[in-house]
């Protein structure tokens, strides 16, 4: 990558803070909540697996959700804290398009497996009886494996534009991982097909799982509007309160990075935008699909009893 005559080979990620008495601080709170997301998500897939009761399409793709989100997470925090660590920020140009390719993949699949989960609670409300047809086991690999083909190729043009820029001296980049919208900042040459890009496969990308969710849950409530009672109607919404959830924190977090138009960046709003979807979010999923559901609770419960049992032995 050109930097006028000379090649830029790194950049240097400034993180969440300069104030190095609150770095060591920052360091064990995102640690904590590393470990955390890690146990949660790994306790959530191990149950699903073991747990035979557990062997259906919503438990399938929360299993997959929780996969997800445990590489998600991956991609950014053991960088933070290893930089906070070392006291040496720098990740290479190389590292920086793998660490952005990984990422970008991702919060697509992400994007995609919510509303592969919309779809599940739609057709259990709705078409109760075409429930196993609709979702057969062919039919909800197919809703997993597209997307992680789909955004493998729609992450391909963000990474290769960018090494088709030029960059100023400036190598700083304000925040504590790779993003597209810092990055684009440091260019000296023009960014206008980069940020079209953006607007028309990162608008896609968000737009339309997002716009299948809301369509999901507008049916769902039709239908649900039509049980005669109201302790009938509380009983078939509860069991997409856990999605809802989930879905509110993941795109009012994210709507916050990525539409908002580029004169109203901030620096400072876009890292607690990206701290609630990277790293809040996919810790907060588990105790969110988990505290609300006795199957869950359950399964968690006779796998922690099984382990500990075999421990002993």
């Amino acid at each position: 990558m050109l930097q006028g005559n000379q090649t830029i080979s790194a950049f240097f990620l400034l993180g969440l803070t300069a104030v190095s008495e609150q770095q060591q601080h920052i360091f064990v709170l995102f640690l904590c909540m590393y470990l955390v997301t890690m146990v949660g998500n790994l306790l959530i897939i191990l149950a699903i697996v073991n747990d035979a009761h557990l062997h259906s399409p919503m438990y399938f793709f929360l299993a997959n959700l929780s996969f997800t989100d445990i590489c998600f997470t991956s991609t950014t925090v053991p960088k933070m804290l290893a930089d906070i660590q070392s006291q040496s920020p720098v990740i290479s140009f190389a590292g920086c398009l793998t660490q952005m390719y990984f990422f970008m993949l991702l919060v697509d699949v992400d994007n995609f497996l919510l509303a592969a989960m919309a779809y599940d609670r739609y057709v259990a409300i709705c078409y109760p009886l075409h429930y196993a047809a609709l979702l057969s086991l062919k039919r909800c690999a197919l809703l997993v494996v597209t997307p992680w083909v789909v955004c493998n190729l729609l992450s391909v043009p963000h990474i290769g534009l960018l090494g088709l820029l030029n960059f100023c001296d400036q190598r700083e980049i304000p925040h504590f991982f790779c993003d597209l919208e810092p990055i684009l900042r440091l260019a000296c040459s023009d960014t206008q097909i980069n940020d079209l890009t953006i607007l028309v496969i990162g608008g896609a990308v968000i737009f339309i799982p997002f716009t299948f969710i809301c369509v999901s849950y507008f049916l769902i409530g039709c239908t649900v509007l039509r049980i005669p009672s109201a302790k009938g109607k509380w009983k078939t919404f509860s069991t997409c309160g856990s999605h809802f959830l989930a879905v509110s924190l993941f795109y009012g977090s994210i709507s916050g990075v990525y539409f908002l138009p580029s004169s109203a960046y901030s620096a400072e709003r876009d890292k607690v935008a990206a701290v609630m979807y990277t790293v809040v979010t996919p810790m907060m999923n588990p105790f969110i699909y988990s505290l609300r559901n006795k199957d869950m609770k359950g399964a968690v419960r006779r796998l922690l009893i099984r382990k500990t049992y075999f421990c002993r032995w």
